[in-house]
Protein backbone atom coordinates (compact mmCIF):
# COMPACT_ATOMS: atom_id res chain seq x y z
CA UNK A 1 0.00 0.00 0.00
CA UNK A 2 1.43 3.34 -0.97
CA UNK A 3 1.23 5.94 1.78
CA UNK A 4 -0.67 9.00 0.54
CA UNK A 5 0.82 12.40 1.16
CA UNK A 6 -1.78 15.10 0.56
CA UNK A 7 -0.22 18.01 2.36
CA UNK A 8 2.93 20.09 1.99
CA UNK A 9 6.02 18.70 3.71
CA UNK A 10 6.25 21.74 5.98
CA UNK A 11 2.86 20.84 7.46
CA UNK A 12 3.38 17.09 7.64
CA UNK A 13 4.50 16.75 11.24
CA UNK A 14 1.75 18.99 12.60
CA UNK A 15 -0.82 16.59 11.14
CA UNK A 16 0.58 13.38 12.64
CA UNK A 17 -1.93 11.34 14.59
CA UNK A 18 -0.70 10.15 17.97
CA UNK A 19 -2.72 7.72 20.06
CA UNK A 20 -2.07 8.10 23.81
CA UNK A 21 0.21 5.27 24.93
CA UNK A 22 -1.83 4.73 28.08
CA UNK A 23 -5.08 4.01 26.25
CA UNK A 24 -6.71 0.84 27.53
CA UNK A 25 -8.20 -2.14 25.71
CA UNK A 26 -11.95 -2.25 25.34
CA UNK A 27 -14.41 -4.80 24.10
CA UNK A 28 -14.38 -3.13 20.70
CA UNK A 29 -10.67 -2.48 20.13
CA UNK A 30 -7.14 -3.16 21.34
CA UNK A 31 -3.79 -1.40 20.98
CA UNK A 32 -1.03 -2.02 18.45
CA UNK A 33 2.39 -0.40 18.88
CA UNK A 34 3.78 0.54 15.46
CA UNK A 35 7.15 -1.01 14.58
CA UNK A 36 9.71 0.19 12.05
CA UNK A 37 8.80 -0.76 8.50
CA UNK A 38 5.13 -1.39 9.15
CA UNK A 39 2.61 0.28 6.89
CA UNK A 40 -1.11 0.81 7.30
CA UNK A 41 -1.58 -2.06 4.83
CA UNK A 42 0.61 -4.51 6.77
CA UNK A 43 -1.00 -3.64 10.11
CA UNK A 44 -4.51 -4.10 8.73
CA UNK A 45 -3.47 -7.37 7.05
CA UNK A 46 -2.07 -8.93 10.21
CA UNK A 47 -5.32 -8.34 12.12
CA UNK A 48 -7.72 -9.23 9.30
CA UNK A 49 -9.35 -5.80 9.14
CA UNK A 50 -9.56 -3.17 6.40
CA UNK A 51 -7.38 -0.08 6.29
CA UNK A 52 -10.52 2.06 6.42
CA UNK A 53 -11.58 0.40 9.67
CA UNK A 54 -8.21 1.32 11.19
CA UNK A 55 -8.44 4.89 9.87
CA UNK A 56 -11.94 5.29 11.31
CA UNK A 57 -10.56 4.61 14.81
CA UNK A 58 -7.35 6.60 14.20
CA UNK A 59 -8.12 9.70 12.09
CA UNK A 60 -5.04 10.92 10.23
CA UNK A 61 -3.15 7.63 10.21
CA UNK A 62 -3.65 7.32 6.43
CA UNK A 63 -1.27 10.26 6.05
CA UNK A 64 1.53 9.03 8.29
CA UNK A 65 2.22 6.47 10.98
CA UNK A 66 5.22 6.70 13.27
CA UNK A 67 7.19 3.85 14.84
CA UNK A 68 6.69 3.74 18.61
CA UNK A 69 3.20 5.29 18.53
CA UNK A 70 0.08 3.21 19.01
CA UNK A 71 -3.02 2.56 16.92
CA UNK A 72 -6.41 1.33 18.05
CA UNK A 73 -7.38 -1.81 16.12
CA UNK A 74 -11.04 -2.93 15.87
CA UNK A 75 -11.58 -6.23 17.63
CA UNK A 76 -12.95 -8.76 15.15
CA UNK A 77 -12.45 -12.05 16.97
CA UNK A 78 -13.73 -13.37 20.25
CA UNK A 79 -16.98 -14.92 19.11
CA UNK A 80 -17.67 -18.64 19.15
CA UNK A 81 -15.16 -20.43 16.95
CA UNK A 82 -13.03 -17.30 16.44
CA UNK A 83 -9.57 -16.25 17.55
CA UNK A 84 -9.02 -12.86 19.14
CA UNK A 85 -6.08 -10.57 19.90
CA UNK A 86 -4.83 -9.38 23.27
CA UNK A 87 -2.37 -6.59 24.14
CA UNK A 88 -0.29 -7.61 27.15
CA UNK A 89 -0.84 -5.23 30.06
CA UNK A 90 1.39 -4.45 33.04
CA UNK A 91 1.52 -7.35 35.50
CA UNK A 92 -0.01 -9.92 33.16
CA UNK A 93 1.57 -13.36 32.86
CA UNK A 94 0.97 -16.28 30.55
CA UNK A 95 -0.71 -18.10 33.42
CA UNK A 96 -3.15 -15.23 33.95
CA UNK A 97 -4.10 -15.30 30.26
CA UNK A 98 -4.67 -19.07 30.47
CA UNK A 99 -7.15 -18.46 33.30
CA UNK A 100 -8.72 -15.39 31.70
CA UNK A 101 -9.45 -16.96 28.30
CA UNK A 102 -9.99 -20.58 29.31
CA UNK A 103 -7.37 -21.97 26.92
CA UNK A 104 -4.21 -23.90 27.67
CA UNK A 105 -0.69 -22.52 27.74
CA UNK A 106 0.12 -25.02 25.01
CA UNK A 107 -2.57 -23.54 22.77
CA UNK A 108 -1.33 -19.97 23.29
CA UNK A 109 2.28 -21.02 22.61
CA UNK A 110 1.26 -22.89 19.45
CA UNK A 111 -0.74 -19.89 18.19
CA UNK A 112 2.19 -17.52 18.84
CA UNK A 113 5.44 -19.22 17.76
CA UNK A 114 7.25 -15.87 17.96
CA UNK A 115 6.35 -15.47 21.64
CA UNK A 116 8.76 -16.47 24.39
CA UNK A 117 9.42 -15.76 28.05
CA UNK A 118 12.05 -13.24 26.91
CA UNK A 119 9.66 -11.10 24.83
CA UNK A 120 6.47 -11.57 26.88
CA UNK A 121 6.21 -7.91 27.82
CA UNK A 122 3.83 -4.97 28.06
CA UNK A 123 2.52 -3.76 24.69
CA UNK A 124 3.08 -7.03 22.81
CA UNK A 125 0.01 -8.22 20.90
CA UNK A 126 -0.65 -11.95 20.93
CA UNK A 127 -3.22 -14.16 19.26
CA UNK A 128 -5.63 -15.95 21.60
CA UNK A 129 -6.64 -19.12 19.74
CA UNK A 130 -10.08 -20.51 19.27
CA UNK A 131 -10.93 -23.81 20.94
CA UNK A 132 -10.28 -26.65 18.54
CA UNK A 133 -13.21 -28.43 16.96
CA UNK A 134 -12.36 -31.61 18.89
CA UNK A 135 -12.41 -29.84 22.23
CA UNK A 136 -15.71 -28.10 21.47
CA UNK A 137 -17.31 -31.40 20.54
CA UNK A 138 -16.02 -33.15 23.67
CA UNK A 139 -17.34 -30.42 25.96
CA UNK A 140 -20.75 -30.65 24.33
CA UNK A 141 -20.81 -34.40 24.77
CA UNK A 142 -19.90 -34.13 28.47
CA UNK A 143 -22.61 -31.52 29.06
CA UNK A 144 -25.18 -33.74 27.42
CA UNK A 145 -24.02 -36.80 29.40
CA UNK A 146 -24.29 -35.00 32.73
CA UNK A 147 -27.99 -34.42 32.07
CA UNK A 148 -28.90 -38.06 31.51
CA UNK A 149 -30.19 -40.53 34.05
CA UNK A 150 -28.53 -43.84 34.76
CA UNK A 151 -30.87 -45.67 32.39
CA UNK A 152 -29.50 -43.64 29.54
CA UNK A 153 -32.71 -41.73 28.83
CA UNK A 154 -33.17 -37.97 28.71
CA UNK A 155 -34.26 -36.68 32.15
CA UNK A 156 -37.53 -34.86 32.55
CA UNK A 157 -38.29 -31.47 34.12
CA UNK A 158 -34.71 -30.17 34.27
CA UNK A 159 -35.01 -26.51 35.37
CA UNK A 160 -32.76 -24.72 32.88
CA UNK A 161 -29.43 -25.44 31.22
CA UNK A 162 -27.23 -28.21 32.64
CA UNK A 163 -23.62 -27.00 33.09
CA UNK A 164 -20.68 -29.37 32.87
CA UNK A 165 -18.31 -29.44 35.84
CA UNK A 166 -15.52 -29.84 33.26
CA UNK A 167 -13.95 -26.94 31.43
CA UNK A 168 -12.89 -29.47 28.78
CA UNK A 169 -11.83 -33.08 28.42
CA UNK A 170 -8.24 -34.20 27.93
CA UNK A 171 -7.24 -37.41 26.14
CA UNK A 172 -4.22 -38.95 27.83
CA UNK A 173 -1.21 -39.38 25.56
CA UNK A 174 1.77 -41.66 25.83
CA UNK A 175 4.23 -40.78 28.65
CA UNK A 176 1.95 -38.07 30.11
CA UNK A 177 1.78 -37.83 33.90
CA UNK A 178 -0.53 -36.19 36.40
CA UNK A 179 2.13 -33.56 36.91
CA UNK A 180 2.58 -32.71 33.19
CA UNK A 181 -1.17 -32.59 32.54
CA UNK A 182 -1.93 -30.41 35.57
CA UNK A 183 0.86 -28.01 34.56
CA UNK A 184 -0.48 -27.87 31.00
CA UNK A 185 -3.81 -26.54 32.29
CA UNK A 186 -2.48 -24.41 35.14
CA UNK A 187 -3.94 -26.51 37.97
CA UNK A 188 -2.54 -28.72 40.75
CA UNK A 189 -2.39 -32.50 40.76
CA UNK A 190 -4.82 -32.49 43.70
CA UNK A 191 -7.33 -30.44 41.70
CA UNK A 192 -7.02 -32.82 38.78
CA UNK A 193 -7.57 -35.86 41.03
CA UNK A 194 -10.53 -34.13 42.73
CA UNK A 195 -12.21 -33.72 39.35
CA UNK A 196 -11.35 -37.33 38.43
CA UNK A 197 -11.84 -39.48 41.60
CA UNK A 198 -11.00 -42.66 39.70
CA UNK A 199 -7.36 -41.50 39.66
CA UNK A 200 -6.98 -41.97 43.42
CA UNK A 201 -4.44 -44.70 44.06
CA UNK A 202 -3.55 -44.96 40.36
CA UNK A 203 0.18 -45.25 39.72
CA UNK A 204 -0.02 -44.89 35.98
CA UNK A 205 -2.32 -43.08 33.58
CA UNK A 206 -3.84 -45.11 30.76
CA UNK A 207 -3.20 -43.86 27.25
CA UNK A 208 -6.46 -42.85 25.55
CA UNK A 209 -8.47 -42.36 28.74
CA UNK A 210 -10.42 -39.12 29.20
CA UNK A 211 -9.79 -36.71 32.07
CA UNK A 212 -12.08 -33.91 33.24
CA UNK A 213 -10.26 -30.57 33.42
CA UNK A 214 -12.01 -28.39 36.03
CA UNK A 215 -12.93 -24.75 35.49
CA UNK A 216 -10.56 -22.05 36.71
CA UNK A 217 -13.09 -20.96 39.39
CA UNK A 218 -13.29 -24.53 40.69
CA UNK A 219 -9.51 -24.81 40.75
CA UNK A 220 -9.23 -21.47 42.54
CA UNK A 221 -11.47 -22.69 45.35
CA UNK A 222 -9.05 -25.50 46.25
CA UNK A 223 -5.75 -25.25 48.07
CA UNK A 224 -3.84 -22.29 46.59
CA UNK A 225 -0.45 -22.80 44.96
CA UNK A 226 2.18 -20.57 43.45
CA UNK A 227 1.34 -19.88 39.80
CA UNK A 228 3.88 -21.25 37.31
CA UNK A 229 6.24 -18.65 35.82
CA UNK A 230 6.30 -17.65 32.17
CA UNK A 231 9.66 -19.39 31.81
CA UNK A 232 8.24 -22.64 33.18
CA UNK A 233 5.18 -22.59 30.97
CA UNK A 234 7.08 -21.74 27.79
CA UNK A 235 9.66 -24.42 28.56
CA UNK A 236 7.07 -27.10 29.28
CA UNK A 237 5.11 -26.30 26.10
CA UNK A 238 8.02 -26.02 23.66
CA UNK A 239 7.90 -28.30 20.64
CA UNK A 240 10.25 -31.29 20.88
CA UNK A 241 13.50 -30.78 18.97
CA UNK A 242 13.75 -32.53 15.62
CA UNK A 243 16.75 -33.37 13.44
CA UNK A 244 16.50 -34.10 9.71
CA UNK A 245 18.28 -37.23 8.49
CA UNK A 246 16.93 -36.47 5.02
CA UNK A 247 15.36 -33.19 3.95
CA UNK A 248 12.34 -33.47 1.66
CA UNK A 249 12.19 -30.29 -0.44
CA UNK A 250 9.95 -29.21 -3.32
CA UNK A 251 10.18 -26.49 -5.97
CA UNK A 252 6.89 -25.20 -7.43
CA UNK A 253 7.65 -22.86 -10.33
CA UNK A 254 6.23 -22.02 -13.79
CA UNK A 255 8.53 -23.85 -16.19
CA UNK A 256 5.90 -24.53 -18.88
CA UNK A 257 2.79 -22.82 -20.26
CA UNK A 258 4.29 -19.36 -19.65
CA UNK A 259 6.16 -16.85 -21.89
CA UNK A 260 9.66 -18.00 -22.80
CA UNK A 261 11.30 -15.06 -21.00
CA UNK A 262 9.63 -16.06 -17.73
CA UNK A 263 10.33 -19.75 -18.24
CA UNK A 264 14.04 -19.11 -18.90
CA UNK A 265 14.42 -17.19 -15.62
CA UNK A 266 12.66 -19.95 -13.66
CA UNK A 267 14.93 -22.54 -15.29
CA UNK A 268 17.94 -20.43 -14.30
CA UNK A 269 16.71 -20.28 -10.68
CA UNK A 270 16.26 -24.07 -10.73
CA UNK A 271 19.74 -24.56 -12.17
CA UNK A 272 21.32 -22.46 -9.42
CA UNK A 273 19.25 -24.36 -6.84
CA UNK A 274 20.55 -27.69 -8.18
CA UNK A 275 24.11 -26.43 -7.75
CA UNK A 276 23.35 -25.70 -4.09
CA UNK A 277 21.89 -29.20 -3.61
CA UNK A 278 24.97 -30.73 -5.22
CA UNK A 279 27.29 -28.73 -2.96
CA UNK A 280 25.38 -29.77 0.16
CA UNK A 281 25.26 -33.44 -0.85
CA UNK A 282 29.05 -33.41 -1.23
CA UNK A 283 29.25 -32.24 2.40
CA UNK A 284 27.07 -35.13 3.56
CA UNK A 285 23.58 -33.55 3.59
CA UNK A 286 20.86 -35.89 2.32
CA UNK A 287 18.19 -34.13 0.22
CA UNK A 288 15.18 -35.62 -1.57
CA UNK A 289 14.16 -32.98 -4.15
CA UNK A 290 10.82 -32.80 -5.97
CA UNK A 291 10.17 -30.34 -8.80
CA UNK A 292 6.75 -29.30 -10.14
CA UNK A 293 5.47 -27.03 -12.90
CA UNK A 294 2.87 -24.59 -11.58
CA UNK A 295 1.93 -23.24 -15.00
CA UNK A 296 0.71 -19.71 -15.65
CA UNK A 297 -1.03 -17.16 -13.44
CA UNK A 298 -4.51 -18.46 -14.29
CA UNK A 299 -3.76 -22.14 -13.70
CA UNK A 300 -4.75 -23.83 -10.45
CA UNK A 301 -2.14 -25.61 -8.31
CA UNK A 302 -4.71 -27.68 -6.39
CA UNK A 303 -3.84 -30.81 -8.39
CA UNK A 304 -0.21 -30.46 -7.27
CA UNK A 305 -1.19 -29.96 -3.65
CA UNK A 306 -3.39 -33.09 -3.80
CA UNK A 307 -0.35 -35.29 -4.45
CA UNK A 308 0.25 -37.54 -1.46
CA UNK A 309 3.97 -36.78 -1.24
CA UNK A 310 3.33 -33.05 -0.84
CA UNK A 311 2.06 -33.53 2.73
CA UNK A 312 5.40 -35.05 3.70
CA UNK A 313 7.57 -32.12 2.56
CA UNK A 314 9.81 -30.36 5.07
CA UNK A 315 10.18 -27.23 2.97
CA UNK A 316 8.75 -25.82 -0.29
CA UNK A 317 10.25 -23.08 -2.50
CA UNK A 318 7.89 -21.00 -4.63
CA UNK A 319 5.59 -20.00 -6.14
CA UNK A 320 6.23 -17.34 -8.76
CA UNK A 321 2.69 -16.09 -9.36
CA UNK A 322 0.69 -14.04 -6.86
CA UNK A 323 -2.48 -16.09 -7.41
CA UNK A 324 -0.70 -19.25 -6.23
CA UNK A 325 0.61 -17.88 -2.94
CA UNK A 326 -2.64 -18.05 -0.92
CA UNK A 327 -3.49 -21.72 -1.64
CA UNK A 328 0.12 -22.82 -1.16
CA UNK A 329 0.36 -20.80 2.05
CA UNK A 330 -2.81 -22.42 3.44
CA UNK A 331 -1.51 -25.88 2.52
CA UNK A 332 1.85 -25.31 4.23
CA UNK A 333 0.22 -23.89 7.35
CA UNK A 334 -2.12 -26.88 7.62
CA UNK A 335 0.68 -29.42 7.22
CA UNK A 336 3.39 -27.56 9.17
CA UNK A 337 5.69 -27.11 6.15
CA UNK A 338 8.11 -24.19 5.76
CA UNK A 339 7.39 -22.09 2.66
CA UNK A 340 10.11 -19.94 1.09
CA UNK A 341 8.71 -17.24 -1.25
CA UNK A 342 11.72 -16.05 -3.29
CA UNK A 343 10.08 -13.55 -5.64
CA UNK A 344 6.95 -11.66 -4.56
CA UNK A 345 7.26 -8.85 -2.00
CA UNK A 346 3.63 -7.72 -2.08
CA UNK A 347 1.65 -10.61 -0.62
CA UNK A 348 0.00 -10.35 2.80
CA UNK A 349 0.04 -14.07 3.69
CA UNK A 350 3.23 -13.63 5.70
CA UNK A 351 1.35 -11.57 8.30
CA UNK A 352 -0.77 -14.55 9.42
CA UNK A 353 1.22 -17.65 8.52
CA UNK A 354 4.18 -18.57 10.77
CA UNK A 355 5.56 -20.98 8.15
CA UNK A 356 6.36 -18.33 5.49
CA UNK A 357 9.76 -16.83 4.71
CA UNK A 358 9.49 -13.85 2.35
CA UNK A 359 12.91 -13.39 0.72
CA UNK A 360 12.09 -10.29 -1.34
CA UNK A 361 11.65 -7.56 1.27
CA UNK A 362 8.29 -5.70 1.29
CA UNK A 363 8.83 -2.09 0.25
CA UNK A 364 7.93 -0.40 3.54
CA UNK A 365 10.31 -2.64 5.51
CA UNK A 366 13.07 -2.19 2.91
CA UNK A 367 12.77 1.60 3.00
CA UNK A 368 12.83 1.60 6.80
CA UNK A 369 16.14 -0.27 6.80
CA UNK A 370 17.60 2.08 4.18
CA UNK A 371 16.60 5.18 6.19
CA UNK A 372 18.22 3.80 9.34
CA UNK A 373 21.51 3.06 7.58
CA UNK A 374 21.44 6.36 5.65
CA UNK A 375 21.06 8.62 8.69
CA UNK A 376 23.77 6.72 10.57
CA UNK A 377 26.21 6.96 7.67
CA UNK A 378 25.46 10.59 6.75
CA UNK A 379 24.45 12.08 10.09
CA UNK A 380 26.60 15.22 9.52
CA UNK A 381 25.63 15.71 5.86
CA UNK A 382 23.50 18.05 3.80
CA UNK A 383 21.13 16.17 1.49
CA UNK A 384 20.28 17.73 -1.87
CA UNK A 385 17.33 16.22 -3.73
CA UNK A 386 17.50 16.41 -7.52
CA UNK A 387 13.87 16.74 -8.60
CA UNK A 388 13.46 14.58 -11.70
CA UNK A 389 11.30 15.65 -14.64
CA UNK A 390 9.75 12.18 -14.96
CA UNK A 391 7.28 12.86 -12.16
CA UNK A 392 9.11 11.69 -9.07
CA UNK A 393 9.38 7.98 -9.79
CA UNK A 394 10.57 7.35 -6.23
CA UNK A 395 8.03 9.60 -4.51
CA UNK A 396 7.22 7.27 -1.60
CA UNK A 397 10.89 6.59 -0.87
CA UNK A 398 11.79 10.28 -1.09
CA UNK A 399 8.93 11.45 1.15
CA UNK A 400 9.83 8.89 3.78
CA UNK A 401 13.51 9.84 3.62
CA UNK A 402 12.66 13.53 3.98
CA UNK A 403 10.56 12.77 7.05
CA UNK A 404 13.41 10.77 8.59
CA UNK A 405 15.96 13.52 7.85
CA UNK A 406 13.68 16.17 9.35
CA UNK A 407 13.26 14.07 12.50
CA UNK A 408 17.07 13.91 12.83
CA UNK A 409 17.55 17.63 11.99
CA UNK A 410 19.64 16.80 8.92
CA UNK A 411 19.39 19.77 6.50
CA UNK A 412 17.97 19.28 3.00
CA UNK A 413 17.73 21.30 -0.19
CA UNK A 414 16.19 20.69 -3.62
CA UNK A 415 17.21 21.46 -7.18
CA UNK A 416 15.85 20.72 -10.66
CA UNK A 417 17.46 18.00 -12.77
CA UNK A 418 17.98 20.77 -15.36
CA UNK A 419 20.47 22.57 -13.08
CA UNK A 420 23.98 23.11 -14.43
CA UNK A 421 27.28 22.82 -12.55
CA UNK A 422 27.24 26.48 -11.53
CA UNK A 423 23.80 26.13 -9.92
CA UNK A 424 24.87 22.94 -8.16
CA UNK A 425 27.97 24.71 -6.84
CA UNK A 426 25.75 27.32 -5.18
CA UNK A 427 24.10 24.61 -3.09
CA UNK A 428 27.29 23.11 -1.66
CA UNK A 429 28.17 23.33 2.02
CA UNK A 430 31.95 23.18 2.40
CA UNK A 431 31.62 22.24 6.09
CA UNK A 432 29.53 19.11 5.44
CA UNK A 433 29.22 16.10 3.18
CA UNK A 434 26.88 16.94 0.29
CA UNK A 435 24.72 13.97 -0.70
CA UNK A 436 22.84 14.32 -4.01
CA UNK A 437 19.74 12.10 -4.24
CA UNK A 438 17.73 12.00 -7.52
CA UNK A 439 13.99 11.51 -7.09
CA UNK A 440 14.04 8.98 -9.94
CA UNK A 441 16.07 5.83 -10.45
CA UNK A 442 15.69 5.82 -14.23
CA UNK A 443 18.58 5.73 -16.67
CA UNK A 444 17.39 8.88 -18.54
CA UNK A 445 17.61 10.80 -15.25
CA UNK A 446 21.15 9.51 -14.69
CA UNK A 447 22.17 10.45 -18.23
CA UNK A 448 20.89 13.98 -17.58
CA UNK A 449 22.42 14.65 -14.15
CA UNK A 450 25.72 12.74 -14.17
CA UNK A 451 27.67 15.10 -16.50
CA UNK A 452 26.79 18.15 -14.39
CA UNK A 453 27.66 16.34 -11.16
CA UNK A 454 31.02 15.22 -12.57
CA UNK A 455 31.77 18.80 -13.61
CA UNK A 456 30.76 20.05 -10.16
CA UNK A 457 33.14 17.58 -8.50
CA UNK A 458 36.03 18.61 -10.76
CA UNK A 459 35.49 22.34 -10.25
CA UNK A 460 35.09 22.08 -6.46
CA UNK A 461 37.90 19.79 -5.23
CA UNK A 462 37.57 21.02 -1.65
CA UNK A 463 33.91 20.04 -1.38
CA UNK A 464 32.80 16.59 -0.17
CA UNK A 465 30.31 15.42 -2.79
CA UNK A 466 28.50 12.07 -3.06
CA UNK A 467 25.64 10.58 -5.09
CA UNK A 468 23.06 8.20 -3.57
CA UNK A 469 20.62 6.05 -5.51
CA UNK A 470 18.75 2.84 -6.20
CA UNK A 471 19.05 -0.93 -6.81
CA UNK A 472 18.29 -0.63 -10.54
CA UNK A 473 21.51 1.30 -11.00
CA UNK A 474 23.25 -2.09 -11.06
CA UNK A 475 21.80 -2.54 -14.53
CA UNK A 476 23.35 0.74 -15.74
CA UNK A 477 26.75 0.34 -14.07
CA UNK A 478 28.59 -0.54 -17.27
CA UNK A 479 27.40 2.68 -18.94
CA UNK A 480 28.26 4.97 -16.00
CA UNK A 481 31.11 3.24 -14.16
CA UNK A 482 33.69 6.04 -14.42
CA UNK A 483 31.15 8.69 -13.36
CA UNK A 484 30.02 6.58 -10.39
CA UNK A 485 33.61 6.35 -9.14
CA UNK A 486 34.37 10.03 -9.69
CA UNK A 487 31.23 11.22 -7.84
CA UNK A 488 31.78 8.75 -4.98
CA UNK A 489 28.44 7.00 -5.52
CA UNK A 490 26.33 4.85 -3.21
CA UNK A 491 23.21 2.83 -3.95
CA UNK A 492 21.15 0.53 -1.73
CA UNK A 493 20.00 -2.98 -2.59
CA UNK A 494 18.91 -6.23 -0.95
CA UNK A 495 20.87 -8.15 -3.58
CA UNK A 496 24.32 -7.49 -4.97
CA UNK A 497 27.30 -9.40 -6.27
CA UNK A 498 30.76 -8.14 -7.14
CA UNK A 499 31.83 -10.16 -10.15
CA UNK A 500 35.46 -9.67 -9.11
CA UNK A 501 35.01 -11.52 -5.80
CA UNK A 502 36.33 -15.13 -5.70
CA UNK A 503 32.95 -16.68 -4.76
CA UNK A 504 31.19 -14.95 -7.67
CA UNK A 505 33.98 -15.89 -10.08
CA UNK A 506 33.82 -19.55 -9.02
CA UNK A 507 30.03 -19.70 -9.21
CA UNK A 508 29.93 -18.06 -12.66
CA UNK A 509 32.58 -20.46 -13.94
CA UNK A 510 30.79 -23.49 -12.45
CA UNK A 511 27.45 -22.37 -13.89
CA UNK A 512 29.05 -22.02 -17.32
CA UNK A 513 30.64 -25.45 -16.96
CA UNK A 514 27.41 -27.13 -15.80
CA UNK A 515 25.05 -25.62 -18.36
CA UNK A 516 27.29 -24.40 -21.23
CA UNK A 517 25.72 -20.94 -21.14
CA UNK A 518 25.86 -17.59 -19.35
CA UNK A 519 23.33 -16.35 -16.81
CA UNK A 520 20.82 -13.74 -17.90
CA UNK A 521 22.43 -10.30 -17.57
CA UNK A 522 19.63 -8.86 -15.40
CA UNK A 523 19.46 -8.20 -11.68
CA UNK A 524 18.92 -10.07 -9.55
CA UNK A 525 20.62 -12.94 -11.34
CA UNK A 526 18.21 -15.82 -10.85
CA UNK A 527 20.93 -18.49 -10.97
CA UNK A 528 22.61 -16.89 -7.97
CA UNK A 529 19.25 -16.36 -6.24
CA UNK A 530 18.46 -20.07 -6.64
CA UNK A 531 21.83 -21.05 -5.19
CA UNK A 532 21.67 -18.61 -2.26
CA UNK A 533 18.12 -19.50 -1.16
CA UNK A 534 18.63 -23.24 -1.63
CA UNK A 535 21.93 -23.32 0.25
CA UNK A 536 20.79 -21.06 3.12
CA UNK A 537 17.60 -22.92 3.99
CA UNK A 538 18.73 -26.49 3.29
CA UNK A 539 22.03 -25.99 5.11
CA UNK A 540 20.16 -24.38 8.01
CA UNK A 541 17.70 -27.27 8.36
CA UNK A 542 20.47 -29.85 8.08
CA UNK A 543 22.55 -28.10 10.75
CA UNK A 544 19.92 -26.89 13.23
CA UNK A 545 16.83 -29.01 12.53
CA UNK A 546 13.70 -27.64 14.18
CA UNK A 547 15.85 -25.01 15.95
CA UNK A 548 16.49 -23.35 12.58
CA UNK A 549 14.34 -20.31 13.40
CA UNK A 550 16.34 -19.55 16.54
CA UNK A 551 19.72 -20.07 14.85
CA UNK A 552 19.29 -18.83 11.27
CA UNK A 553 20.53 -15.25 11.73
CA UNK A 554 23.70 -16.55 13.35
CA UNK A 555 24.65 -18.83 10.45
CA UNK A 556 28.12 -17.97 9.20
CA UNK A 557 27.33 -18.13 5.48
CA UNK A 558 28.57 -15.73 2.80
CA UNK A 559 25.96 -15.48 0.01
CA UNK A 560 26.96 -14.88 -3.57
CA UNK A 561 24.24 -12.30 -4.21
CA UNK A 562 21.31 -12.30 -1.75
CA UNK A 563 21.78 -11.49 1.92
CA UNK A 564 19.51 -12.84 4.64
CA UNK A 565 18.39 -11.22 7.90
CA UNK A 566 14.97 -12.59 8.80
CA UNK A 567 12.64 -11.30 11.49
CA UNK A 568 9.07 -12.23 12.42
CA UNK A 569 6.41 -9.73 11.42
CA UNK A 570 4.45 -10.44 14.64
CA UNK A 571 4.08 -13.21 17.22
CA UNK A 572 1.80 -15.36 15.05
CA UNK A 573 3.07 -14.57 11.54
CA UNK A 574 6.01 -15.49 9.34
CA UNK A 575 9.37 -13.98 8.50
CA UNK A 576 10.52 -11.23 6.17
CA UNK A 577 14.05 -10.63 4.96
CA UNK A 578 15.32 -7.21 6.14
CA UNK A 579 18.83 -7.43 4.72
CA UNK A 580 20.05 -4.29 2.91
CA UNK A 581 23.48 -3.48 1.45
CA UNK A 582 24.97 -0.16 0.44
CA UNK A 583 27.26 -0.45 -2.56
CA UNK A 584 29.98 2.22 -2.64
CA UNK A 585 31.98 3.30 -5.71
CA UNK A 586 34.92 5.11 -4.08
CA UNK A 587 37.08 7.87 -5.53
CA UNK A 588 39.98 5.42 -5.26
CA UNK A 589 38.19 3.25 -7.83
CA UNK A 590 37.34 0.56 -5.30
CA UNK A 591 33.98 -1.17 -5.16
CA UNK A 592 32.89 -1.77 -1.55
CA UNK A 593 29.80 -3.54 -0.22
CA UNK A 594 28.75 -2.04 3.12
CA UNK A 595 27.15 -4.84 5.10
CA UNK A 596 25.03 -3.76 8.10
CA UNK A 597 24.19 -5.97 11.07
Amino acid sequence: MNTIYRIAFALLFSALYIVPVLAQESNNCFEHTIEKGQSLYSIAAMYGVTMQEVVSLNPGCDRQIVAGHTLRIPRKGGGQGEATFHTIAAGETLYRLVVKYGVTAQQICAANPGLSAANFRVGQVIRIPEASEGEVATSAQVAAHSGKDRAGGTPQNIPGRVESRCREMHTVKKKETLYSISRMYGITEQQLIAANPELKGENKLKKGSLLCIPYAEQAKATTPQQAPSDKQLFSENAKPERKYKEIRAALILPFLDVPSSESSRMVEYYEGFLMAVDSLKKSGVSIDLYTYNSGGEQQSIQALLAKEEMKRMDIIFGPRHQSHIAPLSAFCKKHDIRLVVPFSSKDGEVFNNPMIYQVNTPQSYLYSEVYDHFVRLFDQAQVIFIEAADGGQKNEFIQGLKAELAARSIPTRSVSDEADAEQLKGLLDLERDNIFVPTSGSNPTLIKVLPQLVLTVRENPDASIHLFGYPEWQTYTKDHLDAFFEIDTYFYSSFYTNNLLPAAIRFTADYRSWYAKEMDDRYPKYGMLGFDTGYFFLKGLATHGSKFEQKMNGMNLIPIQTGFKFSRVNNWGGFINRKVFFVHFTKEYELVKLDFD
